[in-house]
């Protein structure tokens, strides 16, 4: 099985061109549709994701893998959960809701979306600093 780089969309005999989606733009809509899912802590992401993140800039497509073959798009989504949620419940919401946008954004349907949980997040405390009143 070979890799694609770009995925070519057939629109008919229209005549005004082809259309072009790059493996990127899929792992964006995926990352975007895992996201909204509630029960979804965090996607993992190495160690430059989080660097650029701490600088202010989002990476949506941080945790999803997108391989494009002769079979079809598959999807693979590493992803935290939260504390307390049925992981079985919350990865069939992730898979639905990543197959209903790519078909709505992109026409595409994927042929598998796997979810992959590494964690499960806590909820934490924020504990505030005390502030000292003798001034």
């Amino acid at each position: 099985m070979s890799e694609f780089s770009v995925l070519e969309m057939e629109q008919g005999n229209s005549g005004h061109g082809k259309i072009e989606i790059a493996p990127e733009v899929i792992e964006v809509i995926a990352g975007i549709a895992t996201s909204e899912v509630e029960g979804i802590a965090a996607m993992r992401g190495n160690f430059a994701t989080g660097v650029v993140e701490r600088l202010g800039k989002k990476n949506h497509g941080k945790g999803v893998k997108v391989e494009l073959t002769e079979s079809g798009i598959k999807v693979d989504v590493y992803c935290l959960m939260k504390f307390g949620v049925s992981i079985p419940t919350v990865a069939g919401k992730v898979q639905d809701n990543i197959r209903q946008a790519l078909l709505n954004m992109t026409a595409l349907d994927a042929e598998e979306v796997n979810i992959h949980v590494v964690g499960i997040q806590f909820e934490t405390q924020k504990i505030e600093p005390e502030i000292d009143s003798e001034m």
